[in-house]
């Protein structure tokens, strides 16, 4: 008797910009991992059309941005935008980094799901992550 194992939850780690820090990123990654996710790392320096296209070859249930450099603004909404105009429309937007507390309302308008910003622990993320990435077929 042959049981049905349900699919992986599939992760995008990005740091988009021109960040030159990724210690969290890659912390995040391997607590994620550790948890069952699949996790797909893109590394540092990515343009908003790398992370696109990336999430959209991956097909990942989550995208998580790690951004520092305070380009939080511009950077997400342009990926947010990219992924859902190639049609991955329903994927979990998840941000981490330096986002101050007046940014946020702003961020979640634009599509993103949670941001977790320093001091957010890992059990939280993967909580988070488990209850509210999409389920596939």
């Amino acid at each position: 008797m042959s049981q049905i194992t349900k699919p992986k939850i599939r992760v995008l780690v990005a740091k988009p910009g021109l960040d030159g820090h990724d210690r969290g990123a890659k912390v995040i990654a391997r607590a994620l991992r550790d948890a069952g996710f699949e996790v797909i790392y893109t590394g540092l320096h990515q343009t908003p059309e790398m992370v696109i296209t990336a999430a959209i070859e991956e097909d990942v249930h989550v995208v998580g941005l790690s951004i520092l450099s305070g380009a939080h603004n511009s950077l997400v909404p342009e990926i947010i935008n990219g992924i859902k105009k190639e049609g991955l429309t329903d994927a979990l937007f998840l941000l981490g980094g330096i986002i101050p507390q007046e940014d946020i309302p702003q961020l979640k308008d634009l599509g993103v799901h949670m941001i977790f910003t320093p001091g957010a622990s890992l059990n939280e993320v993967v909580k988070y992550i488990q209850l509210n990435a999409p389920e596939r077929k």
